[in-house]
């Protein structure tokens, strides 16, 4: 159906629109709509109408106050019509308006896509039709409250969906709700967009140092299982690299763009993990955030969480996991309700969970859900080959960090002494030596400047003094040898001056006090 539009500038006098309507009336003309603003009238009719437009024109340029009449593509009210359709279909997030009952009176293309009915099927439906618990928007209709990311669960038959909503009054002119919009959006959208904010930098296979035949077949292992979904379990001593492997089994698979959890299960009190791990509704505990809590396992969906240290969590929590990795789904605390989740599971621990099982203290069936592909990392000691090379790795990375450039390398020796250490805290231990030696160091890192034991840190660490001194002597002693120290390594009394954060004025005068022979600068 076709139609013509007009727009008729006129006088603002009472009567003109009234003597507009009855010219109309006369052509036999029946308007479909009409618009009235100070001075502007806008009309719309069909095109068969069966008048002589010309005649129609001239008639109305007639009328008493009439300045000017053309045809126009759209009355105002179409034209913002038109607007808003494209804004509701540009947005994806679904959104939809309903009255005071609570019936649909309108939605745009993504709440059809959500809903999986479309908006003339839907139009005239009570909204709860299409969710599975009690809305938010009720209240919102009859009350008035508004409300902000509220999570629901959308029912279709089988099809269980999980959506975060937002929702809006429709006010008349006393401020009383005669309807509500609401916007639904996809948990997974949201947590892609926290994830894409939140991410730390990933690492690969290709961050993973070293170069003996042991670390080289685990690495092999860890790549061919990265292909697939099966829950990997990584054992070694503490400080082997368990996490490390974890994000590059990760980042090798098909789940590289989706999140990365990683949990420490021995940093959490016992009566924190569940609720971490799972989630829970508002109101399940004293003290619970209003709305509740998304857990890991959901913020992890489509992707992987690690839970490092897997043996330290107790029996209670050892029974929900367990049902997870074989139901796939996760319960909040204080909810009935079963949450699907897609995630990979990655274990660590340096525990000997065979030992475990067999004292009660980790239950078999979890063991055997969680060992289905079993990853041993080698300690240190057991690929000595990779330890130059690991040395060579953190001078280099950390002497960026410290802002140590100067260090050229390690002395023979000092790689020597590391070569004959036993390593019981591993790769970790390895990198906290560099990173000590670095700071007390010139050139090259020597003998003496790898403190490894306790010994040498308190005989590097805590100068002695005669204890007959005084308070400021000791002092004054302290910030001679710093002074000394400090210009032995500078190149210049200036640099040695930033070192210490003070003036270059201030470290000739002190140098002059403590009768310390000065440089050149």
């Amino acid at each position: 159906m076709k139609f013509h539009r007009f727009m008729i500038h006129a006088s603002d006098r009472a009567g003109m629109t009234l003597e507009v309507l009855k010219l109309f009336y006369g052509h036999g003309i029946n308007l479909t709509d009409i618009e009235v603003e100070p001075g502007t009238i806008c009309v719309k009719f069909e095109q068969d109408a069966g008048c002589d437009i010309g005649t129609l024109i001239s008639d109305v340029s007639n009328l008493d106050g009439v300045v000017d009449i053309h045809d126009i593509e759209l009355i105002p009210s179409e034209e913002k019509q038109k607007y808003l359709n494209t804004v509701l279909n540009a947005i994806s997030e679904g959104i939809i308006a309903v009255d005071k009952q609570g019936m649909i009176t309108k939605m745009n293309p993504a709440s059809e896509k959500i809903l999986k009915v479309k908006k003339e099927n839907a139009a005239g439906k009570n909204i709860s039709t299409f969710f599975s618990a009690q809305l938010p928007i009720e209240k919102t209709i009859s009350k008035g409250e508004p409300y902000n990311n509220v999570e629901i669960m959308l029912n279709n038959g089988s099809d269980h969906s999980h959506y975060i909503t937002s929702g809006r009054p429709i006010l008349d002119e006393d401020d009383k709700p005669i309807g509500a919009v609401a916007t639904l959006q996809d948990i997974g959208s949201v947590m892609d967009l926290v994830y894409s904010f939140t991410a730390s930098p990933m690492v690969t296979f290709d961050d993973i140092i070293g170069e003996s035949k042991k670390i080289k077949r685990v690495e092999t292992i860890a790549k061919s299982v990265a292909k697939g979904n099966s829950t990997v379990l990584i054992r070694g001593e503490t400080g082997t690299g368990k996490e490390l492997f974890a994000r590059s089994i990760h980042m090798a698979s098909l789940r590289r763009n989706k999140p990365f959890v990683a949990v420490n299960c021995a940093a959490l009190p016992d009566t924190l993990l569940e609720s971490e791990l799972f989630g829970y509704d508002e109101g399940a505990f004293t003290g619970a955030k209003k709305g509740g809590k998304q857990g890991l396992f959901k913020y992890a969906d489509k992707g992987t969480i690690f839970l490092d240290e897997i043996g330290e969590i107790p029996t209670h929590i050892q029974v929900k996991l367990l049902r997870v990795l074989q139901e796939r789904k996760i319960r909040k605390v204080g909810s009935e309700e079963e949450i699907p989740v897609d995630v990979r599971v990655i274990a660590a621990t340096n525990r000997n969970l065979e030992k475990m099982v067999a004292n009660g203290q980790f239950r078999e069936d979890l063991y055997y859900r969680l060992n289905v592909i079993p990853i041993f990392l080698p300690p240190l000691r057991e690929r000595k080959d990779d330890i130059p090379v690991l040395a060579w790795h953190f001078i280099n990375t950390l002497s960026q960090k410290l802002g140590r450039e100067d260090v050229k390398g390690i002395d023979d020796a000092a790689m020597n002494k590391l070569m004959n250490y036993d390593w019981p805290g591993n790769i970790r231990e390895l990198s906290n030596i560099i990173e000590r030696a670095l700071n007390l160091c010139n050139d090259y890192i020597q003998p003496e400047q790898l403190i490894i034991d306790e010994q040498e840190i308190n005989s590097s660490c805590m100068p002695t003094y005669d204890k007959n001194l005084k308070l400021k002597d000791v002092v004054a002693q302290a910030e001679k040898d710093v002074i000394g120290l400090t210009l032995n390594e500078s190149s210049s009394i200036r640099k040695a001056a930033v070192k210490l954060g003070i003036s270059h004025s201030t470290l000739i005068t002190k140098m002059k006090k403590y009768g310390i022979e000065r440089k050149r600068s």
